[in-house]
């Protein structure tokens, strides 16, 4: 051994989608040896997310929980019916009916639901010690104009919240539940700002339109009004909201102040126009540029790889990349790979259907991030995209974005091709797990650097 610590991956991603790579990043890690560090974003406020937002301000927490829970190991030697217990604990969800939902949180609460079967006293008394203390702020927080919403909260979010609360740090809050469900040291889930305060994302569509919320942007907004009557203006609904004692500012947006628990994330309409650039707005809905979380750019300098993951590109991926410190580091040529997972398909963010993303579009979104991030607005060239992505992994098929390999080659950016798998009433493919695990490692440099880019186990037949 010649003493050099080995260099780490950092996975940028969201949530769910991201979520079903968990297994691919850790093969990946262990064949390294090196460690791994998420970064997820904190701006979704979507979701029960939206009501913890509302009523205690915060970060969005939804996707932190998420990754935490599913990084929860699995050892198939041995059968750990409390790991399973935990897992399920805190994915778990209350009944959309709001006044069910409230009675199956106050029987979690007193320890008499069959979610505590199989978990230890000891860890019991421990979750159970700050569901009792989000429970009592909720109860502090009881107002004639506002009460708190259960419907459809995510169990995990509420423990989560109170571990925030009760330290004061989202940074403790986040070792908790790691410690809890026993997420590795060498695994690391990093938010992308490390703060007690709600950030929220602004998109700017090429037709002039700006989206204020991130929810707003990934999902439509449905304006509800009594029949017979216009929807209120935007200053009657900012008094309107301003008589709702919460944690939100007096005057601020109110489309960063409404619930957003129930949404589809199935049935999505267009944008009008294609998003050109996402930024951070405060309450107001001015524009502000928060650093990254300090530990993030510790992550990356630390890195010899860096993967975009599949997920929304611009309420996943560019969040965490437009943030003071990340470009600079990103764009370094210290980190040698610089991977981006493609979509197997494009979504509400990267059309419209009319003219969906090409992956040299989703090259350039990432590239233009980064430069912002570094205070340069304005697009980026060609030639520059190649300090911000160096490989493209991508599927073919029915519905995949447009790739031309022949461009990506002169602009330096190699491209690999993996099979792609079709589940029953899914109608776009899904990565298969091995052969990307391979395309990545080969991309590393595991297999030396005469490896071809045409193996058959790993190129799509």
């Amino acid at each position: 051994m010649n003493g050099v610590k080995p260099k780490g991956i950092v996975v940028f991603s969201g949530g769910s989608a991201a979520n079903n790579l968990v297994d691919v990043f850790k093969t990946v890690r262990e064949n390294k040896k090196g460690s791994l560090s998420y970064v997820i974003p904190i701006s979704d406020n979507g979701g029960s997310s939206s009501e913890l937002i509302r009523v205690f301000g915060g970060p969005g927490i939804g996707d932190v929980r998420s990754r935490l829970v599913r990084l929860i190991p699995d050892d198939p030697d041995h059968d750990d019916s409390e790991k399973a217990a935990i897992k399920a604990f805190f994915n778990h969800r209350l009944p959309k009916d709001k006044a069910e939902a409230k009675q199956e949180w106050i029987q979690i609460v007193e320890a008499d639901h069959p979610l505590w079967t199989n978990i230890s006293n000891a860890k019991k008394e421990l979750i159970r010690s700050f569901l009792n203390f989000i429970n009592f702020e909720i109860l502090k927080r009881l107002r004639p104009s506002s009460t708190f919403n259960f419907s459809s909260a995510s169990i995990g979010n509420l423990f989560l919240t109170g571990a925030r609360l009760f330290s004061g740090s989202f940074e403790s809050a986040i070792y908790l539940l790691s410690s809890i469900c026993s997420v590795p040291s060498h695994t690391l889930v990093l938010p992308a700002i490390n703060t007690n305060f709600t950030h929220h994302i602004s998109a700017g569509l090429s037709n002039g339109t700006q989206i204020a919320g991130q929810n707003s942007i990934s999902h439509p907004s449905i304006i509800t009004a009594l029949e017979g009557q216009s929807p209120p203006s935007e200053h009657e609904e900012t008094e309107m909201h301003d008589r709702i004692e919460d944690a939100n500012l007096p005057g601020s947006l109110p489309t960063l102040r409404k619930q957003y628990i129930t949404f589809s994330k199935s049935d999505e309409e267009d944008l009008p126009a294609k998003i050109e650039r996402i930024w951070y707005i405060n309450p107001y809905g001015q524009e502000i540029r928060p650093p990254a979380n300090p530990r993030v750019v510790e992550a990356l300098k630390e890195c010899q790889t860096v993967i975009y993951s599949i997920g929304s590109l611009y309420t996943s991926i560019i969040p965490s990349i437009i943030l003071k410190g990340v470009g600079e580091v990103l764009s370094s040529p210290s980190i040698r790979h610089k991977i981006l997972i493609l979509n197997s398909t494009n979504d509400r963010e990267t059309g419209p259907s009319s003219s969906p993303f090409s992956a040299l579009d989703f090259i350039a979104s990432i590239a233009k991030a980064g430069a912002e991030s570094r205070g340069f607005m304005g697009e980026v060239r060609k030639g520059e995209f190649r300090a911000y992505v160096t490989h493209l992994i991508h599927l073919q098929g029915l519905g995949t974005p447009r790739v031309d390999k022949e461009e990506l080659a002169e602009l330096g950016i190699e491209t690999i091709r993996v099979y792609g798998r079709r589940v029953d009433g899914e109608n776009y493919l899904r990565y298969d797990e091995k052969a990307l695990v391979q395309a990545l490692e080969v991309t590393m440099g595991r297999k030396g650097p005469g490896v071809e880019r045409s193996r058959r186990n790993t190129l799509e037949g």
